[in-house]
């Protein structure tokens, strides 16, 4: 045994070792589980107010959700934006909550509780001031939380050489807004340049076809819990997890995506629909000339709508 381990140190300095020091361990360690989570949170009254799960519950959800994260990394930094109808807003902010600890986080969460309450009134005001909204049907603000959080994260980004792992997880229990396809979009290609995952937990009771595409173009994970009252027991096992960790877990995968696109003009979901050959607009009638570049269609196309359906 001796012998051996004199042959396989015998060409090395002494102080040389087959591990790396363990501050560079440390380091390399904190690098990859280190997360910077911007929390988006659907807080649409017209939704909440016949969803099976009462808004005060899901919020208390959330809260442990972020509890965890913290409690998982001292050095994790978390963010929860609102998207209401009319309006978003930042309610917390881990770095606000200071060093000292366990106290200084609960009382930014039951600030941020307050926050939130306050917001969902204010949003109602606007919305209501507004008059836009007849009916059940509103679709929130997400195209603006999005980018609100996209913004966030160049900031953490630009503060320093170093930086935690980013990524945006959006609770939505509305239903999508064909109106904000382009900025969602937008938001999605951002978010797949800067490499930022896009994570999906739909509360409500039917899928989105925004964020499927936003998960599956950005590498995040998408889900629609079976049971709401364990929205917490969802949250903690599939998106609790850092970036790092996830190449070692199966994770849930989506069965189907909604790749349907909506029009410029309607801004309604279609199927089949016109493509400018200039910007890339999209039409579900035909028009003479494009209503976003200008450019003007010399060809009369026929009408989709008259065709027979071929699809298989």
């Amino acid at each position: 045994m001796t012998t051996t381990h004199s042959k396989l140190y015998a060409g090395m300095p002494h102080h040389t070792s087959l591990f790396p020091p363990c501050s560079l361990r440390l380091t390399m360690r904190l690098a990859d589980d280190v997360s910077l989570v911007v929390v988006v949170v659907d807080t649409n009254p017209f939704f909440w107010a016949g969803a099976a799960l009462p808004f005060a519950d899901f919020f208390s959800h959330l809260i442990h959700f972020v509890n965890s994260l913290l409690l998982l990394n001292h050095l994790n930094h978390v963010v929860v934006i609102t998207a209401g109808v009319s309006s978003c807003a930042y309610v917390f902010d881990s770095s606000n909550a200071g060093a000292s600890g366990t106290a200084d986080v609960a009382a930014t969460l039951d600030k941020a509780s307050r926050k939130v309450e306050e917001f969902i009134k204010q949003d109602a005001r606007e919305t209501v001031g507004n008059g836009t909204v007849s009916g059940g049907g509103a679709a929130s603000l997400f195209s603006g939380a999005l980018s609100i959080a996209l913004c966030y994260i160049q900031r953490i980004f630009r503060s320093g050489t170093r930086h935690p792992q980013p990524r945006i997880l959006c609770l939505q229990g509305s239903p999508d807004g064909p109106e904000q396809y382009v900025a969602v979009m937008n938001s999605i290609f951002s978010a797949q340049r800067s490499m930022v995952p896009i994570d999906s937990c739909i509360v409500g009771t039917q899928d989105s076809a925004f964020l499927q595409q936003a998960s599956y173009i950005t590498g995040g994970v998408y889900m629609k819990p079976q049971e709401l009252s364990g929205l917490f027991q969802y949250l903690a096992a599939v998106f609790a997890s850092d970036l790092h960790s996830r190449a070692f877990l199966r994770l849930p995968k989506t069965l189907g995506v909604d790749f349907r696109a909506s029009c410029f003009c309607h801004k309604k979901t279609i199927d089949m629909g016109y493509v400018c050959s200039v910007c890339l607009s999209i039409f579900c009638k035909y028009h003479k000339k494009c209503s976003t570049c200008g450019s003007e269609f010399i060809r009369v196309m026929p009408d989709l709508n008259s065709m027979p359906d071929q699809r298989q």
